[in-house]
């Protein structure tokens, strides 16, 4: 099945993150693919008290612990019954917050470990794929966040390959073509193939809008969309779905 997710980031309050949902829910059938909601984690209780079975939710962040001193941190335990996938690696926390490759296997496991699906997150910078490292960054991402992860457990993880010089908040935004995208994808897919035997739902997330989300999806070959500032437009992420749907 076909995947959106909606990274909404450090955007909406928890009124106007619960309003924007019910409006979502009532305008948005997904019929055959899965949509996914990644609200700030303050709102992220509120809306899975009113989450109907057609819409999953996913926690943007949190920490591997299960419990402990630390101060503002939510312990992945905390995530049960809450949210049903959580982003892991997203480039932002690579770079803002300086999350390493040992973070995300910790993070990864934990998730797991938990019930609750990891979304792991792998791409290059602009600098890296100008040295043509982008096998090698995206290769060591992967092997790192898959380290415990076990191939009874592969079929709970979903990968995003989001290039870092393609998502609108870099500086110096690029265009990934769906060729582009094929490229890695392909790479991603061997490496689980050459580890497991078999893969995983893959995604593309960078700049997706409803009006080229299908070129990747057909000739990027990706499994769905991890999206950012197009999911906080009602209209533009509605028709980013309906496109999805339209993919055979």
């Amino acid at each position: 099945m076909k995947m959106v997710v909606a990274n909404w980031k450090m955007h909406m309050s928890g009124a106007e993150s619960e309003r924007f949902f019910k409006d979502l829910m009532k305008e948005v059938t997904p019929g055959g693919v899965e949509v996914v909601i990644a609200p700030s984690n303050f709102a992220l209780y509120s809306l899975s008290k009113i989450k109907q079975w057609q819409f999953s939710l996913a926690a943007q962040n949190f920490y591997h612990m299960d419990y402990g001193a630390y101060t503002g941190e939510t312990a992945v335990r905390q995530l049960v019954g809450v949210a049903d996938y959580a982003l892991v690696g997203h480039s932002e926390r690579r770079q803002y917050f300086r999350e390493t490759n040992k973070d995300t296997r910790r993070k990864v496991a934990a998730a797991l470990s938990v019930g609750v699906k990891p979304i792991l997150c792998v791409g290059e910078t602009a600098m890296e794929r100008e040295n043509k490292e982008t096998d090698d960054v995206v290769r060591d991402q992967l092997l790192a966040g898959l380290a415990d992860v076990t191939p009874t457990q592969l079929k709970d993880v979903v990968i995003a390959y989001e290039p870092r010089w393609a998502i609108s908040t870099a500086k110096n935004v690029g265009v990934c073509t769906p060729e582009d995208a094929r490229s890695a994808l392909t790479f991603i897919r061997q490496q689980l193939k050459e580890l497991y035997g078999k893969t995983a739902r893959v995604l593309y997330g960078g700049s997706v809008k409803s009006d080229n989300i299908v070129s990747y999806l057909k000739k990027g070959e990706a499994d769905g969309a991890l999206v950012g500032g197009a999911s906080l437009q009602l209209k533009e992420f509605g028709d980013i779905i309906e496109a999805t749907k339209a993919v055979r």
